[in-house]
């Protein structure tokens, strides 16, 4: 990769974009290297696949400054660096009439917050890196220019980034000061900022030249670019100009071997991180297979209840495919409940293990008292460091939320804990969440599929409540839970390809299914009265999923007759539960 440097962008971009869309996996995926191990330099050209977590204040730099050396001058490209590029007795004339000031935007990706390890397995193998970080193929450790770079603090470039720093347990702003080097102000599980502190996220700060309106905050993305980890871009050992606060500077200037720059030449936003849908196979196994195959095995998961197993199927290829003022169209949470207390707590987190197994991201979050009135949720703004501090609920579209609700016991939720349970009613409800700026709040739209596991009816909103119906043996749940890992074993492949294929697959209903519809829902009212329009979107909803999930891309009578049937089942299920006052 160190023949690609911003020379050669210059002298031919069109030529230069062509030829590293054809390298496609020899460029290093900097999401899985240790850059202060590695051998990669200056100007290398690389790739970092991650969740947009922060936006960061526009930054203006020389975009082309004049060089002078005694009587010869020359003009320089600034671009696709962060600091000047100079020979030995060169210098740079910042009066002079050629020199051109450009704007770039600097935003703070983390690796996506929650990807399981299967997808870190498939992604290192196929960008040949190793467990330990290396890069199987040489690379060279020379840097592309000859000059000398100064710090930031000699040159006339505004270096504006900013990071975030995951916080786990609400706590003041300042209280950062553990693991940090001898002169930092911050600690770096601060400056990582990852959403999911027990899960951290690799991090680095991406300088976009153009496009700036396309970037959008918790979207994924894959940037191709040059690489920038010149340790003069540390704000630590920079003793700043007076204007701007040391924690400030130190956190918007983070250490490049700990979160390195990145300055885009390519960037693609992503709609999925599922690497065994790009690659593809030889053989692709039908879908009414793999669906069959997929039941059969969470209906083992679930006591051997194949009408949750359906509901749970629909759920996991559940996205937001239509936003309107109101909805949220094409959302399934879905509550699981009447889980047998004689097998938990080990149920929930087996079922959760057989989940993390198929999609590629997800978080588990056990819902005790003290996670609820201690953690922190949603993104909060730190005014101190003028950082996003993130939070649980901050997750790229299409991570899967698992949460325990068995795990919570009786005793008093805070301040804090309810503020949680109303954000996460917003996230299941609206699929949007509101980000506190402390003076302020600003939504954000959200695309995160919820599962909440209880024993009664969960005391959070959900668009489906299915009460399992257990029909195995409870003592032997452990066993089954072991076989179901060995069948699912060498159809994992297939089955993670086709939850990731039926969620983006297109789906139409004809003019004649319409009507069918339409008598239908105009039976049920003649029937119930009580039977409104959101019923109506609800069975749209599910019909249009268990279409899906069967592999089929059309709405037909079939599919509509089952849904009304897996509905009526699951009904006369609700009916049945005792009454339950909510907490």
């Amino acid at each position: 990769m160190e023949k690609f440097t911003p020379e050669q962008y210059f002298a031919n971009p069109e030529e230069f974009l062509r030829e590293i869309s054809s390298l496609g996996h020899q460029i290093p995926l900097m999401s899985h290297i240790d850059v202060d191990t590695s051998k990669l330099a200056d100007c290398f050209l690389v790739r970092f696949r991650g969740m947009i977590q922060d936006m960061m204040d526009p930054e203006l730099y020389l975009e082309k400054y004049q060089i002078t050396n005694g009587a010869e001058t020359r003009i320089q490209n600034g671009k696709y660096r962060d600091t000047l590029v100079l020979k030995a007795g060169e210098k740079v004339n910042y009066d002079a009439e050629d020199n051109v000031h450009g704007e770039r935007r600097s935003v703070f990706v983390v690796s996506v917050p929650g990807v399981n390890s299967w997808v870190h397995e498939v992604e290192k193998s196929v960008y040949g890196i190793t467990k330990n970080g290396e890069i199987l193929q040489e690379t060279s450790v020379e840097t592309i220019s000859n000059g000398v770079k100064r710090p930031l603090n000699e040159d006339e470039e505004v270096m504006e980034t900013d990071e975030e720093p995951p916080v786990k347990k609400i706590e003041s702003e300042s209280n950062v000061t553990e693991q940090k080097a001898p002169n930092s102000l911050l600690s770096a599980e601060y400056l990582l900022n990852s959403p999911l502190p027990d899960r951290p996220s690799k991090a680095c700060i991406v300088k976009f030249y153009e496009d700036f309106d396309s970037l959008t905050l918790n979207s994924v993305v894959d940037v191709i670019g040059f690489l920038a980890v010149d340790p003069a871009l540390d704000g630590t050992f920079d003793e700043g100009d007076g204007f701007i606060d040391e924690t400030e500077r130190q956190a918007t200037n983070p250490p490049p071997s700990l979160i390195p720059r990145l300055h885009a030449v390519k960037v693609t936003k992503l709609t999925h991180i599922n690497p065994y849908f790009d690659l593809g196979s030889q053989e692709e196994s039908k879908p009414e297979e793999v669906y069959k195959d997929l039941r059969l095995a969470l209906s083992q998961c679930l006591f051997e209840d194949v009408i949750a197993a359906d509901y749970l199927i629909a759920h996991l290829i559940s996205t937001v495919h239509t936003r309107n003022n109101i909805h949220a169209l094409g959302k399934l949470s879905l509550n699981i409940s009447n889980i047998p207390s004689q097998v938990l707590p080990e149920f929930t987190t087996a079922l959760y293990e057989i989940i993390e197994m198929l999609v590629p991201a997800s978080h588990y979050f056990p819902m005790t008292l003290e996670n609820m009135n201690t953690c922190q949720f949603v993104p909060k703004k730190d005014y101190k460091t003028n950082k996003l501090t993130s939070g649980i609920l901050q997750l790229a579209p299409h991570t899967h939320l698992v949460l325990d609700e068995t795990r919570l016991q009786v005793g008093k939720l805070e301040a804090a804990g309810v503020d949680a349970l109303k954000s996460i009613a917003d996230l299941i409800n609206a699929q949007r969440l509101k980000y506190n700026f402390q003076f302020y709040e600003i939504e954000f739209d959200t695309d995160v599929p919820v599962l909440i596991l209880s024993e009664g009816k969960s005391m959070l909103p959900n668009d489906c409540h299915i009460p399992l119906k257990p029909q195995a043996d409870l003592a032997i749940i452990k066993e089954t839970f072991v076989a179901v890992k060995h069948f699912l074993a060498p159809r994992l492949p297939a089955m993670r390809k086709f939850l990731t294929k039926q969620r983006k697959a297109e789906f139409d209903v004809k003019p004649e299914d319409t009507e069918m519809i339409q008598n239908a829902f105009v039976e049920m009212r003649r029937d119930n009265e009580k039977v409104t329009a959101d019923d109506l979107h609800s069975l749209l909803v599910l019909s249009r999923l268990m279409a899906l999930s069967r592999g089929h891309g059309v709405m037909s009578k079939e599919i509509w007759d089952a849904t009304m049937a897996l509905e009526a089942e699951r009904k006369e299920r609700v009916a049945q539960l005792p009454s339950r006052r909510r907490i």
